[in-house]
């Protein structure tokens, strides 16, 4: 014997086809009580498996909700995943992740791919690019945005969705104005590519935080926004910190940066605090285990996943500005004492 069909479930209960599909796809238009019953109790007999896709096309909505960052081995990105998650979850809604490596193409496609598959809504997370990258990506979200999807990006804002922008600005401005406090009057930024809006804004902040207190700034561009990237900026960092101007303060624009720069640093025997401090920024959760404890900026990431879920849905506002709305800590740890 064949596969059930739902046209067997309507012969068995005795219903028409459209009546079966109303009780086991979903309507707004609900069957009696008893027709509801024999419907399923047929269905159970018969062993017949709801089919998604007519389920999907009878209610109008997948149950699914698509979810785009950029690496997901990063436990900025993992973080908002897991608020993103158990949002989702908790609305009944089924949640497919792709991670792009921090390559635009692929963001892209991952959106596409989702609209293709009726996602009810996407959220995408991640810094946007400096050039075209963004404006294909804009124009995929509009696209699903004209079918009636709705998306939300977790970065800096696009045209086509709503958005819940990091505060990246207020958070650097309020580590560089702490570290003044502290008496700290050299300071270096290692920030990422150029093309890479987070770090521009995180670096821009914080220097111009550096510059109105009175402090010192220069620049190291590292090639990677990635724990690789903070590696490779220790041969700058290291030189600058035996060229006799005294103990740099370093502000690396990630605590996965810093990391990455700390474990250089250590590589050339330079050792932190003693011959450099450090910063970073997100306060990630592999932080607790870090040597030394890192100086950082708390960013509520995990609430950042959940409120783009809930922007999502209609059940909140976004937050644009500078994200000055979320709050951010700065905890002045081991890696920056005096």
């Amino acid at each position: 014997m064949g596969r059930p069909r739902l046209q067997d479930v309507a012969e068995r209960a005795g219903v028409s086809l459209a009546t079966a599909s109303r009780v086991l796809n979903g309507s707004s238009r609900t069957p009696a009580p008893e027709l509801v019953e024999r419907v399923r109790a047929a269905a159970a007999d018969l062993g017949y498996v709801v089919n998604a896709q007519a389920q999907a096309l009878a209610k109008a909505r997948t149950g699914l909700l698509g979810l785009v960052v950029q690496d997901i081995s990063d436990p900025y990105f993992s973080s908002i995943a897991a608020g993103a998650q158990a949002e989702a979850r908790a609305h009944g809604l089924q949640l497919l992740l792709a991670s792009t490596d921090r390559e635009p193409v692929a963001e892209r496609d991952a959106v596409a791919a989702f609209a293709a598959h009726r996602a009810d809504a996407i959220v995408v997370v991640g810094t946007r690019w400096a050039g075209p990258d963004d404006a294909a990506l804009d124009a995929e979200l509009r696209r699903y945005a004209d079918v009636g999807g709705r998306a939300v990006v977790v970065g800096q804002p696009l045209d086509a969705a709503a958005v819940v922008r990091p505060p990246n600005a207020p958070g650097s401005r309020a580590l560089a104005e702490a570290l003044l406090a502290e008496g700290h009057r050299r300071f270096v930024v290692v920030a990422g590519p150029q093309e890479v809006v987070t770090a521009g804004e995180r670096a821009d902040a914080f220097g111009a935080a550096v510059r109105a207190g009175g402090g010192s700034l220069e620049r190291v561009e590292a090639p990677e926004f990635s724990r690789d990237g903070g590696f490779a900026a220790a041969s700058q960092v290291a030189a600058l910190a035996g060229d006799g101007g005294g103990r740099p303060c370093v502000f690396a624009v990630t605590d996965v940066m810093a990391i990455g720069l700390i474990a250089g640093l250590r590589e050339r025997g330079v050792g932190v605090p003693a011959d450099v401090l450090v910063a970073g920024f997100d306060d990630i959760p592999t932080l607790r285990d870090h040597v030394p404890a890192l100086t950082t900026v708390r960013v509520p990431l995990v609430e950042m996943g959940r409120l783009a879920v809930r922007v999502a849905l209609g059940e909140a506002d976004e937050v644009g500005g500078d994200g000055g709305a979320l709050a951010t800590q700065v905890l002045l740890r081991e890696s920056t004492a005096r």
